[in-house]
């Protein structure tokens, strides 16, 4: 496995008496809290956690998000963006939709902002130049091949340390426990998950919070919303996507 920055070059006891005078005291009064009550503060403390929805609340948590750059994408989803510290799932129907260009508008704000983005082993070599054009500040992004062994580990390394922007992993197979292990370093890390799978996986149980599928359309790829946490009413929603 090596890693590289695509805008450089690769290198590879004191004396106490043996008895002492027995005290009595006093035991101190403490307040006594019923169970119930108890309970009631617990629920409390609870509800009032910004990630927690009550049925029938006209308030949708908070969340901490980041501009797609797609208007219409934005408005479907909570917060208006992509989720931070979560797995999100691009299941895809063939390569070349334009999944990597769906993601260029955050990738551009985050190498921006000197946070790290990185690429753990992507089908094919990123071409700086189309990057570059995008927004992508090429300092900050990293591409790491690593082996098929290694990738769940490699991404799963990288989302938890916590100094990374963005982390993009490529799983041509993967199982509901692996992709558990993302979703929790993506939220020990505050980073944006976003995990690249076929789109035969769309059966398949998942614990990412945001699950896309993107495959062809008549004129363009089209893109539809399988899961989002937080969403509420439409399971899924369809928009075209330009490639």
């Amino acid at each position: 496995m090596f890693t590289t920055n695509l805008s450089e070059p690769v290198s590879n006891t004191g004396d106490y008496p043996l008895f002492a005078p027995t005290v009595v005291a006093a035991a101190p009064r403490t307040a006594t809290i019923a169970p119930a009550h108890r309970d009631e503060t617990a629920l409390a403390d609870v509800l009032r956690h910004p990630g927690i929805w009550r049925r029938g609340s006209t308030k949708a948590p908070r969340s901490d998000t980041l501009s797609t750059g797609l208007a219409d994408l934005d408005a479907l989803l909570p917060g208006g963006g992509w989720p931070r510290g979560a797995l999100i799932e691009i299941l895809l129907a063939e390569d070349g939709l334009g999944e990597c260009s769906l993601l260029l508008p955050a990738l551009a704000t985050l190498t921006q902002a000197r946070k790290r983005v990185v690429l753990v082993a992507p089908p094919y070599i990123p071409y700086a130049p189309a990057l570059a054009a995008a927004g992508v500040d090429l300092t900050q992004l990293v591409h790491i091949d690593a082996t098929a062994s290694d990738t769940h580990w490699t991404a799963e390394q990288c989302l938890r340390a916590g100094c990374c922007g963005a982390v993009l992993n490529w799983l041509p197979r993967s199982d509901y426990r692996q992709l558990r292990r993302l979703q929790l370093a993506a939220e020990t890390g505050g980073t944006f998950g976003f995990v690249f799978r076929p789109l035969s996986a769309a059966h398949e149980a998942s614990p990412a919070a945001l699950r896309l599928r993107l495959e062809p359309g008549e004129t363009q790829p089209r893109l539809e919303i399988l899961k989002c946490r937080g969403r509420f009413g439409e399971p899924s929603h369809a928009l075209g996507l330009r490639a």
